[in-house]
Formats: C-alpha cells, structure tokens, sequence
C-alpha cells in the first residue's frame, strides 16, 4: 500500500471515530406535548427566586417605620414560607387596616395574617411596667421549659395583664404547653393564643 493509500485510510479512520464520538452524547431537547418532562427538566429552580422570609420581616418592619400613621406602634412582625403575621397592640382599627396594607405592599409578601388587637385603654406608667416584666417572665418561662423547643418563634405581648402569644409552634401539644406555661406566670389575668402550627 503506498503512503498515499495509508494517509487516506487514516483520514477516513479518525473522521468515523469522531463521528462515533457524537453520537454517544445525550442531546437535551425539549419533550413532545403530553411527553412527560424529565426530572433536570421539572427540577424547580431556587437560587435567586425565592425572597428569604428574613428579608421580608426587616423589609415590612422598615415600611412600618417609615409610616407616619403606625410609626409608634409595637408591631411584632414573622414571616414564614413568605406568609407574614403582624401582632401586638395598637390604639384603634385604622391602624390595624394601614398596617396590613403596608405588609401587603411589600414585593414577596404571600399573604397578611393579622393577628393585632385594639388596646382596651391608655394604660399608666405602672401597668406598662408591670406589662414589661411579665413579657420578661413568660418569654423565661418559655425558655427554660424542656417541652418547648424553639420558644424563641413565639412572640409574647402584655396589655394590662393580658399575654397574647403569637408566632409558630412545632404541634398542637407545644401550642397547648405554651399556653399553660403563661397562664401559670405570676400577673398574667389571661393568655390570648395566636400562634400556628408551623406546616
């Protein structure tokens, strides 16, 4: 065979070779309508669209503040899976409405639930302090119980002896313990249970 011969089979060689190469690579397209899509193709993607409920919080929390109308209010703020609830205390239901709308506003809010109430009155110095301590003892009470995990998602609001408890609870059984742990805290007159069970 002469050189030129073996020059051209090589050729034809390596041009087959190659040619075997791409057919053994798994081209993507996209499937037929009614073809089930495959598992990369149904995969959700996550990084960058997804608001981090902490973001949220610090974001309608700066909006609350920043309102001339509900400013001064103690609005507790929790966000989960976007879904954000408000609680505490305000003077009247037109701050309750303003500060819904607010929380509506902002840009990855799901839903509002609200869980605020109208103060009954204007409390003195000294039932504001004695309001103060009990929220410091319940949120303790709270704490130092073994059967509450996480007590730091439930949020703890005194209003003239009134504990009102909002936020997340891992199961009905913590819920219920929560509210007894308050209720049994020297001051407290009542215990308004607002919180969820965390799905």
């Amino acid at each position: 065979m002469s050189i030129q011969n073996k020059s051209l089979v090589l050729t034809i060689a390596l041009i087959s070779a190659l040619a075997l190469a791409g057919c053994g690579k798994k081209e993507e397209k996209a499937p037929a309508p009614g073809e089930p899509k495959s598992e990369a193709q149904t995969a959700p993607t996550t990084i960058g669209t997804e608001i981090d409920d902490t973001a949220i919080t610090t974001k309608v929390k700066t909006a609350l503040l920043a309102d001339d109308y509900v400013k001064g209010l103690d609005i507790k703020v929790e966000t989960r899976k976007g879904e954000v609830q408000l609680s505490g205390y305000v003077d009247s239901q037109e701050q309750i409405d303003k500060a819904v709308a607010i929380a509506k506003g902002i840009e990855g809010v799901k839903n509002v639930d609200n869980e605020m109430m109208v103060k009954g009155g204007e409390a003195s110095v000294g039932e504001k302090i004695d309001d103060t301590i009990i929220t410091t003892k319940v949120k303790a009470a709270l704490a130092g119980d073994d059967s509450i995990k996480n007590s730091t998602d439930i949020a703890v609001e005194t209003q003239e002896g009134e504990v009102q408890l909002s936020g997340h609870a891992n199961d009905q059984a913590q819920m219920d313990r929560a509210v007894a742990v308050a209720r049994g805290v020297e001051g407290v007159k009542s215990v308004v249970n607002k919180m969820e069970i965390k799905e």
